[in-house]
C-alpha cells in the first residue's frame, strides 16, 4: 500500500503538473508565474519547518547528527549545481517573459532572436551563420534544462518515498509541497523550451519525459530504504536540505527582484498561504 501511495503522490507531483503546464503555458500571464512561485515558497518551508524538521529530531537521531547532515545535503546541491548536474533554474518568470517578449517580437519584426538587430550592410551568408548559432545555443539550453530538471525531478522522487516510508503524514505534505512547487517549474521550462525551438508537442512530451524520474527515484528510494531502514532519517535529512536549497537559493532570489512594496506585500500573504496550506493538510490527513 505504502509504494501504492508514493507512486500516486510522483504521478500527481510530476506527470500531472508537466500537463497542467501544458494546459496553461498559453493562457497564464507570464507576469502571474511569480504568484505560483511565492506559493511554493512557503508550501516548501512549511513542509520542513512543520513536519519534516520534527520528525527527524523525534525519531531519536542525535540532533547534531541530523542537523550535520542537513548541512551536508545543503552544501552537496551547491556544488551539484555549480558543476551544471543540476541544472535548476527557478528564474522562471523572467525566462518566461523574455520567451513571450521574443515571441511577439518575431511576429512583427524581422530581427533575429536575442535582439539582434542586423542592417542591410551584413550579407546573407552572415546572417545565416548568426541564426545558425542562435538556434544551436537555443537548442543547447533547452536540452540542458531538460537534463537537469530530470535530475531534480529524480530528487524529489527520492524524498516523497522516504517521507511516506517513515509516516503517511509526512508523505502527504512533502507531496504537495512537491506539487506546489513542480508546478511554475514546469510551466517556466515548457515557456523556455517553446522559446528554443521546441514545437508544443515536443516540448509536452520531453516535460513529461523528464517528469518520470520523480517516479524512477522514488521506487529506488522504496526498496532501497526497506532494505536498509536505518538510513531513512538521512534521506530525510537530504529530503529538508532540497527543499530548503530550493527555497532560498533559487525561488527567493526570483522574488526579490520584483521589490516594490506592492510586489513584496503580496509575496508575504502568498509565502504565509503556502505555509498555512501545509497546516492545513497536516490536520486534514492527521496521524
Amino acid at each position: 500500500m505504502t509504494l501504492i501511495h508514493i507512486i500516486i503522490a510522483c504521478l500527481a507531483g510530476s506527470t500531472l503538473s508537466a500537463l497542467l503546464a501544458g494546459l496553461l503555458a498559453w493562457r497564464v500571464q507570464p507576469r502571474l508565474i511569480p504568484l505560483f512561485v511565492s506559493y511554493a515558497v512557503g508550501a516548501l518551508l512549511g513542509v520542513v519547518f512543520l513536519d519534516l524538521l520534527p520528525h527527524i529530531f523525534e525519531s531519536g537521531t542525535k540532533s547534531h547528527q541530523a542537523a550535520a547532515w542537513i548541512l551536508a545535503g545543503i552544501i552537496a546541491f551547491f556544488v551539484l549545481e555549480k558543476l551544471v548536474l543540476w541544472r535548476h533554474n527557478h528564474d522562471h518568470a523572467g525566462q518566461a517573459e523574455a520567451a513571450m517578449a521574443s515571441a511577439q517580437s518575431s511576429a512583427h519584426s524581422s530581427t533575429h532572436s536575442h535582439g539582434h538587430d542586423h542592417t542591410s550592410s551584413h550579407s546573407h551568408s552572415h546572417a545565416g551563420a548568426n541564426s545558425h548559432a542562435s538556434t544551436t545555443g537555443r537548442e543547447t539550453t533547452a536540452w540542458m534544462i531538460i537534463i537537469g530538471d530530470g535530475f531534480h525531478n529524480f530528487t524529489d522522487g527520492l524524498a516523497i518515498a522516504a517521507a511516506f516510508l517513515a509516516d503517511f503524514k509526512l508523505g502527504v505534505v512533502t507531496a504537495v509541497a512537491i506539487i506546489a512547487h513542480e508546478l511554475p517549474q514546469e510551466l517556466g521550462d515548457f515557456l523556455v523550451l517553446i522559446h528554443s525551438g521546441f514545437s508544443r508537442g515536443r516540448a509536452l512530451f520531453w516535460n513529461l519525459v523528464s517528469s518520470f524520474a520523480t517516479l524512477v527515484g522514488a521506487v529506488i528510494a522504496y526498496f532501497a530504504l526497506r532494505s536498509f531502514d536505518e538510513y531513512a532519517n538521512i534521506f530525510l535529512c537530504f529530503a529538508a536540505s532540497s527543499m530548503i536549497y530550493v527555497a532560498i537559493a533559487d525561488l527567493i532570489p526570483g522574488l526579490h527582484k520584483r521589490a516594490t512594496l506592492a510586489d513584496t506585500l503580496q509575496q508575504i500573504a502568498l509565502i504565509s498561504l503556502g505555509i498555512a496550506s501545509i497546516w492545513c493538510v497536516q490536520i486534514f490527513v492527521g496521524h
